[in-house]
């Protein structure tokens, strides 16, 4: 197995090269899986330090590593090359091919001719030594419970390889998988994921489907795992692109299908048709749990390894989390493809620090009244991004990255009376637990950019009256916390955006809790108000007092994965033209924690104190 300084056949190589560049930490001392590995992984990714290598892990005989992405550093080692940079090419790339003219073509392509070349697969052979352990057995894997309130352990670095039953085409995807005991595990299919519709496709079939879950790949594997591609494309394929080097397969020992020979570890085996079992909790990526479902189940069949393998696993929670590296980097290679569908975009960004599905800042141009929205309707309808609940598009002009410059936005270019369209009963992020029902849920649209005027626009729109109820707020202001003696503290974000902390809203819940949030809301955005508030406010937001109001991340996070468009979103009027919505004045949002919604993500005093108390002793100083 070779590796240069830019490519990596496996895991060990890259740690070996980290280890080298100085970017990894060995923990010698013995750590348990159970809580205290995670806890001492998101202290550490936290405070910027190097990944980890936890050499000797409670019950099993394989070492741990943690947080191997989790820095823009570690990223650009493991791509050999800025990853907005590879995506520019690939994307300039992509415009040359039609029409194909040699010349600019080979211009385009000679920068990534090594990997275009690489995007391929490369069988080995089924001799290649790889170890077989005698008697599968979960139970000896270094596997962690990263949360207390976790329904046990969980692979949460696995990378699944599936096999669509009638067309043959591959899909690799990452989803977390609950061990049940030493030879079963949830299967955590949620919907839009390629795996599950593989696995549809062979139930309808009554078909078990075979699948194998790779843990401790190259970094290229990982990346290329979770990237966003366009449902049939082999992501195998788009990690030969990612590596420079084509991705060896080779023949599963226990089933028929290929498995990635150069994974440290792989656990083969099938899903059977027609069986379900409850699955999680589990603390998502959401920064909460995610509710307990019904999930198939995956059996082992086989377990086999490389020679010293290194197991891998990683943490998801409120953020900032190793995830935010990961997400990022697939938006910077794959953000700018978005061109090709939709030339009118320059850029799209989805915030990691509201669990990327939260919230999608879209920059576009628009060339026509309305075309806007017209594209963000398009965007939130296509593959993963259909999971979007909040997109907010914004003109050339604006960044879409900055969750500031997007409110800036709004203060100078939204009215709801023209620019906001909520979308009730739709298809939702598994995840997502905002509107009490799996999978379902509502969408939100705001149009921020730039107006054109009916000239502008061929004179087919009419001209946009000047909201009354904008030019009133602010006129005689007035602390919120005056206004009402549950906000425990407020802060206004670039002139628009009223936030106020609740008071009582974070507990075990009471009937009266669940409307505290949206009692406010009401009071705020009332007309009686509004002349009351911080001049120029437009939207009011109420959350829960676990939510830090000095720190953007904490505001964005406890906004946006709070709140479900189509029944905690209220207006200061709303009323019916036919069968339209004209909503008026400002906008609420009841985005504090209700009963029902599951806990946020919190590590046990004891488990911090236990860390705290060893800290040295893992090598940190």
């Amino acid at each position: 197995m070779a590796s240069d300084e830019r490519g990596f056949d496996t895991l060990t190589q890259f740690l070996t090269r980290l280890e080298r560049e100085g970017e990894l930490q060995r923990i010698g001392v013995e750590v348990d899986p159970v809580l205290e590995a995670p806890e001492i992984a998101v202290r550490a990714m936290r405070e910027g330090r190097k990944a980890l290598l936890f050499e000797r892990i409670k019950g099993s005989k394989f070492p741990l590593a943690m947080n191997i992405l989790a820095s823009d550093r570690r990223i650009e080692i493991a791509l050999g090359d800025d990853p907005e940079r590879l995506g520019t090419s690939l994307v300039h790339l992509a415009e040359q091919i039609f029409p194909p003219k040699p010349r600019t073509l080979w211009n385009a392509a000679r920068p990534l001719a090594s990997r275009l070349f690489s995007a391929r697969i490369r069988r080995t052979s089924p001799e290649e030594p790889r170890h077989t352990m005698e008697t599968p057995d979960l139970g000896a894997l270094p596997v962690l419970q990263t949360w207390p309130e976790d329904a046990g352990k969980f692979l949460t670095l696995p990378q699944v390889f599936t096999y669509d039953p009638v067309t043959g085409k591959r899909n690799v995807g990452m989803y977390r998988m609950q061990v049940f005991n030493s030879r079963e595990t949830g299967m955590h299919w949620q919907i839009q994921k390629g795996g599950g519709f593989h696995y549809y496709q062979a139930e309808a079939m009554h078909r078990p489907l075979e699948v194998a879950v790779a843990v401790g790949t190259d970094p290229a594997m990982l990346i290329a795992t979770i990237a966003p591609l366009p449902e049939g494309i082999d992501e195998a394929i788009f990690a030969g692109f990612l590596r420079g080097r084509p991705t060896a397969m080779r023949k599963g020992m226990s089933i028929s299908i290929d498995i990635p020979t150069n994974a440290e570890f792989v656990i083969e085996g099938i899903v059977p048709p027609d069986l379900r079992r409850l699955e999680g909790p589990f603390g998502d990526h959401f920064g909460h749990y995610s509710h307990a479902g019904m999930f198939p189940v995956f059996q082992v069949r086989a377990i086999t390894h490389l020679s010293n393998p290194v197991f891998a696993a990683t943490v998801v929670g409120k953020p900032p989390m190793e995830d935010k590296w990961l997400g990022d980097v697939n938006q910077l290679i794959l953000g700018p493809l978005v061109r090709l569908l939709h030339p009118e975009v320059h850029d799209l960004w989805a915030f990691y620090e509201a669990g990327f599905h939260n919230l999608l800042g879209i920059r576009t141009r628009q060339r026509y009244a309305k075309e806007a929205m017209k594209t963000a309707l398009g965007i939130i309808s296509d593959a993963q991004l259909s999971l979007t609940k909040c997109a907010i598009v914004v003109s050339e002009g604006s960044d879409n990255r900055n969750v500031r410059s997007l409110l800036r936005a709004i203060r100078d270019h939204f009215d709801p009376r023209y620019d906001v369209l909520i979308l009730p009963n739709t298809a939702m992020d598994t995840l997502d637990f905002t509107s009490y029902t799996m999978n379902l849920g509502s969408k939100m649209v705001l149009d921020a950019s730039e107006k054109l005027s009916a000239t502008a626009s061929g004179g087919s729109y009419p001209e946009r009256i000047p909201s009354p109820w904008f030019a009133k707020t602010g006129t005689a202001f007035e602390p919120p916390n005056n206004l009402d003696a549950r906000i425990a503290e407020w802060t206004v974000l670039e002139d628009v955006l009223l936030v106020v902390k609740v008071s009582g809203t974070f507990s075990n819940g009471t009937a009266r809790e669940k409307t505290i949030g949206h009692e406010i809301v009401e009071k705020l955005t009332a007309k009686s108000t509004i002349e009351r508030l911080p001049k120029g406010t437009k939207i009011v937001a109420a959350v829960s007092e676990d939510v830090d109001l000095h720190n953007d991340m904490e505001v964005i996070w406890g906004m946006f994965t709070r709140f479900d468009a189509a029944r905690d979103v209220i207006f200061t009027h709303s009323s019916l033209a036919g069968s339209t919505v004209v909503n008026e004045g400002i906008m609420g949002i009841d985005a504090t924690w209700k009963p029902g919604y599951p806990n946020p993500c919190i590590m046990p005093d004891e488990i911090v104190n236990t860390v705290d108390a060893h800290w040295k002793e893992y090598g940190f100083r």
